[in-house]
């Protein structure tokens, strides 16, 4: 007898776990509430986000090509639940793979029941995100401040927890202690996490700005920061330094923001203007993904 199929599910592990029942009433079953440390079909509908999710922004695009995805491949992975009642779940991790499967119209998607209390919720959740690929420093830095502190976790325990040594976790952590529009600045990709790392050597706060501000400016490497820092050299702008005025530049600053708003409201994505005394300069597009890079491309091909 020919195995039966849902429609729309694809080939993915939906339709390997319906795949096993042959006749309705057994396909029925697989909607009543499963056993705990299990891997059945959830109704979408039954399922309530994750009150500690630590992620609050989706790409749409990107949930959209996750969605086309799943309507022909199935879901590959489970996401992962715990069950609050009878007909009642609660998401854990997985919430790309649960939002995409509604945009894709699946009634079911396969999910691991667990037991879970609301510490350990808030803990699988910050580390799923941490294990995220396209974090920035400070995304990472924030919820491994949130796991020491809501978590009670202690350096060395979150270290054993992210699979990360109590050095690399202390290096982040420490980040946090960086003026905000350095955390700013390495967050939006302006700086590397080798720059904040030597600021983080300097212990007056204004200091730290000023070099970052000649990081911005003069585009120094890491090594020339780290130079500048050991060597003790002073970061403020000298006093008798003649500053061009802004009639003289090539490019007036006015024109320069002018040409940032309307080129971020474009992509979409934070653009920088840089020009330069002899009238050159860069333009330089910040994306957040491998998908949001292909998004940016993609405008900027030809029609």
């Amino acid at each position: 007898m020919a195995k039966r199929r849902v429609g729309g599910l694809g080939r993915g592990l939906n339709a390997l776990i319906e795949g096993s029942y042959e006749k309705k009433s057994e396909r029925v079953s697989s909607l009543v509430p499963h056993p705990v440390n299990s891997v059945g079909l959830i109704p979408t509908d039954q399922i309530e986000a994750n009150p500690y999710q630590p992620r609050t922004h989706f790409d749409q695009e990107a949930l959209q090509e996750l969605a086309e995805s799943i309507r022909v491949q199935g879901i590959i992975q489970p996401i992962t639940v715990r069950q609050t009642g009878p007909a009642a779940y609660q998401l854990i991790s997985g919430e790309r793979r649960l939002q995409a499967s509604r945009l894709a119209g699946l009634e079911t998607i396969p999910a691991y029941i667990r037991k879970a209390d609301d510490q350990q919720m808030l803990e699988m959740a910050l580390i799923e995100n941490i294990q995220r690929e396209n974090l920035n420093a400070i995304e990472i830095a924030l919820s491994y401040q949130r796991l020491v502190s809501e978590c009670n976790l202690k350096q060395e325990e979150l270290g054993d927890r992210v699979g990360k040594n109590r050095s690399t976790v202390t290096n982040y952590l420490r980040l946090l202690k960086l003026p905000p529009d350095i955390q700013i600045g390495l967050r939006d990709n302006v700086i590397s996490m080798g720059h904040a790392r030597a600021l983080l050597s300097v212990e007056d706060a204004q200091h730290q700005l000023n070099l970052f501000e000649r990081i911005v400016a003069e585009e120094l490497s890491v090594r020339r920061i780290e130079q500048l820092v050991r060597q003790g050299v002073p970061v403020a702008a000298k006093p008798n330094q003649a500053q061009p005025a802004e009639d003289a530049l090539p490019v007036p600053p006015a024109e320069v923001k002018r040409a940032e708003r309307f080129l971020s409201d474009r992509f979409g994505s934070r653009v920088q203007v840089k020009p330069t005394a002899q009238g050159r300069g860069e333009i330089r597009i910040s994306f957040d993904s491998a998908e949001d890079m292909h998004r940016i491309i993609s405008i900027l091909q030809p029609a």
